[in-house]
């Protein structure tokens, strides 16, 4: 069975996102350490990490994820802007770390005016000088696909491969796959065949090993439009097919899949988490 969980917002406290995850069913949770439009952000107390660690284990929520700011561009032609997201990437880990989280999800970058080349050169050094700073860090850092909206880098799995062929230690890196964003950015998913295809591309490019999480979104827009636009599972351009050879796919059986759908409550007042969750586990096989 596929280990299904969502994002959840920590107002309130770190501990209660753990809580809404339990009470939507998921297994695992995805959040925002710290205000994800914001740089700064007050340290993480002792008394709050214990919190958060006691709920995980108390509600039997495993797979704890984290999501780094959106403002984090480490691809920026701007150095002072690059070296400010290096910074708050740091930040990011050690606020993993402290919460006992293993990896973070980063969007790799948007190279701006400069080439993609010169962005994912970028990229690399960024990834490396977070590396030298954090050497006795177990929390690692998840590249996500992208859909490649603008300049954003990452939409293609070429992308990836070279980011972490560059870096100096490819093994604190892995991938995120997102569903709507790959199929965004142009590769098919929704017939079998072409699912089986997408992921054999997948393998051949950067790895089936790296990948550590998914991303579970159905997609607004149509495949190639590469805009950004999550919708629930079913109702968007996706539909339920991919997602139904995603869950039964036995390579995956043991990596986390964490919804990003909007929030709020559907027609009948249930939570929009708890529909999208029963519809993913009854696409699973059993």
């Amino acid at each position: 069975m596929a280990i299904l969980g969502a994002h959840q917002s920590v107002a309130g406290g770190y501990h209660n996102a753990v809580r809404i995850a339990a009470e939507c069913g998921c297994d695992c949770v995805q959040l925002f350490t710290k205000n994800n439009n914001q740089w700064n952000a007050k340290p993480i107390a002792s008394a709050d990490s214990d919190s958060f660690r006691g709920e995980l284990k108390r509600l039997e929520i495993g797979w704890p994820l984290s999501h780094a700011s959106y403002l984090i561009n480490l691809a920026s032609p701007d150095e002072e802007l690059r070296q400010k997201s290096v910074a708050a990437f740091v930040v990011e880990l050690e606020r993993a770390e402290i919460l006992g989280i293993p990896w973070v999800v980063v969007h790799p970058g948007a190279s701006r005016d400069s080439s993609e080349e010169e962005g994912i050169a970028k990229i690399v050094r960024s990834l490396d000088e977070i590396d030298a700073r954090t050497p006795n860090l177990k929390a690692g850092c998840l590249l996500e696909t992208t859909a490649g909206q603008g300049t954003c880098l990452g939409r293609t799995f070429e992308h990836l491969a070279a980011m972490i062929a560059g870096v100096k230690s490819p093994d604190r890196l892995g991938v995120c796959f997102d569903t709507c964003h790959v199929f965004a950015a142009g590769y098919p998913l929704i017939a079998e065949e072409d699912y089986q295809k997408t992921m054999a591309a997948f393998d051949k490019i950067v790895g089936l090993e790296r990948l550590k999480a998914f991303h579970l979104n159905d997609s607004l827009k149509d495949q190639g439009s590469r805009v950004d636009r999550h919708a629930h599972i079913g109702r968007g351009k996706l539909g339920f097919d991919p997602f139904r050879w995603l869950l039964n796919d036995d390579r995956f059986e043991q990596i986390p899949m964490y919804l990003e759908t909007p929030k709020g409550e559907s027609d009948n007042g249930e939570k929009w988490d708890v529909v999208n969750l029963r519809a993913l586990r009854e696409l699973c096989r059993g």
